[in-house]
């Protein structure tokens, strides 16, 4: 009988262990963060069209925008993410820094605080709002002129005061204040019903499973490593230059300004 308890203990613990480990997963942290920039799009009037989790086949397979918002006053292409901690990090680098700092007592030397820093890396959010944007002008050819603004929003604990960013950064307060700035009509109603219906026609999130668009995402990223590394700009083919700016020397695309691409050097 004791064993059978010990086996019942030893397995509570298993699955209270896993359970954790899954709360604490990226994947779970940006499915929640989702989830509540979900919730803050659905407060937007009416006339705002929400599309959530939004997969689009590309040239180079299939890019993945976590939301998209249509109106009469352009299409907002929404990146999210949920992070705690000091985020740094600017428009060109092409990977922001988090750092997290945690203050540790112990009871043997209660009366001295220990604090311990954690640092990781995240792909460059503003360039993967960027990405997503281009992706929704070639599906929007017959609107030229229509607005596609690049919006990445921070749900979380994050410190984002660190930013510098020419593009909208926020947080989850500022969302609805940011999309709702922008006050210039491009379309009538029924344009912007048609390119919701459009792009909803384009999304293959039902046709595409989750590992076929890791793998699209890994080929991708090695192509796009290959040409980096050949000087070759993965955004148009033109030549990366070594260029000197206000942060330091980075390369750029000879092909400036139609093509903005940056890299850290």
């Amino acid at each position: 009988m004791e064993i059978i308890i010990i086996l019942i203990i030893a397995l509570l613990i298993g699955v209270f262990s896993e359970t954790l480990k899954l709360r604490d997963s990226p994947e779970h942290k940006g499915k929640v963060g989702e989830e509540m920039v979900q919730n803050l799009l659905m407060q937007l009037p009416d006339e705002y069209l929400v599309m959530d989790d939004i997969l689009l086949r590309t040239s180079r397979g299939t890019t993945q925008i976590d939301h998209i918002v249509v109106s009469r006053y352009g299409v907002f292409a929404i990146e999210t993410k949920n992070y705690r901690g000091n985020i740094y990090g600017d428009d060109n680098r092409e990977q922001w820094k988090q750092i997290i700092l945690t203050d540790v007592t112990y009871h043997k030397k209660w009366w001295k605080t220990y604090t311990y820093v954690t640092k990781s890396f995240l792909y460059n959010p503003v360039k993967q709002a960027l990405g997503h944007t281009h992706e929704i002008k070639k599906a929007l050819t017959q609107w030229p002129n229509l607005k596609v603004v690049p919006i990445v929003v921070f749900i979380g604990s994050a410190d984002i005061s660190h930013v510098r960013s020419h593009y909208h950064v926020v947080y989850g307060d500022n969302l609805l204040s940011t999309i709702l700035s922008y006050k210039t009509a491009y379309l009538n109603e029924g344009e912007a019903n048609r390119i919701h219906d459009l792009l909803n026609q384009l999304n293959v999130r039902d046709s595409v499973t989750s590992g076929e668009h890791i793998l699209n995402v890994e080929v991708a990223k090695k192509i796009k490593n290959s040409r980096i590394s050949n000087g070759i700009c993965p955004q148009c083919g033109g030549l990366l230059v070594l260029r000197e700016g206000r942060y330091g020397s980075f390369y750029g695309c000879s092909n400036y300004p139609k093509c903005r691409y940056t890299l850290d050097h």
